[in-house]
């Protein structure tokens, strides 16, 4: 019975660290130049609200080449990681975005069930014409790793600085799925010595 007990326990712990309809999606990378001549570094990171339609941007970033311009999520990519794409989010760039300027910090709330919070073409091209339909696309292309966050500046127009972001696992989970496997490997070893 106790070993009925303890594999019961180790399963729901590993089926409660799974997300079953995860309201907040988290996206980071840490900046990486994109033309030679660079320097510059930092990171970004975008924290979905799926039930609020909410999309909450953070980025640092120093020793820039030349001062700011513009910053906005691109996507979606041919290959995860490679490649450049038109622009999805914010037509123009974030807005209260430091322009001007070498290094800085910046942080926004947008409405992503807004059409203004995408560009037309990424609406067309990914979404199928509708919002939601850009919304799904831009959760699927950063899921795949085919959109990027990227720095503009006055040195390099196209972008000085970019990381593809990628999903951040929630910190619960990651403690519940390692609490479900190490419970799961002691039932194991217990086994094998009964």
């Amino acid at each position: 019975m106790r070993r009925v007990t303890t594999w019961a326990v180790s399963i729901a712990a590993v089926l409660m660290a799974l997300p079953a309809s995860a309201a907040t999606l988290t996206f980071y990378r840490e900046f990486a130049p994109e033309v030679p001549g660079t320097v510059g570094t930092g990171w970004a990171r975008a924290t979905f609200d799926t039930d609020l339609r909410t999309m909450f941007v953070e980025a640092e970033f120093q020793d820039l080449t030349g001062p700011t311009t513009v910053a906005h999520i691109h996507c979606c990519t041919a290959s995860p990681e490679t490649g450049t794409v038109a622009v999805a989010t914010m037509p123009g760039t974030f807005p209260g975005w430091p322009v001007g300027v070498t290094a800085g910090s910046y942080q926004g709330t947008f409405n992503i069930a807004d059409s203004a919070s995408y560009t037309p073409g990424f609406i067309t091209n990914f979404g199928g014409g509708t919002v939601a339909g850009a919304f799904a696309a831009l959760l699927a292309g950063l899921d795949d790793g085919l959109g990027y966050f990227n720095v503009h500046t006055e040195f390099a127009r196209g972008g000085e600085i970019r990381g593809f972001l990628r999903q951040v696992p929630e910190p619960g989970a990651l403690v519940l799925l390692g609490l479900g496997l190490l419970a799961v490997a002691v039932t194991l070893r217990s086994r094998r010595r009964g």
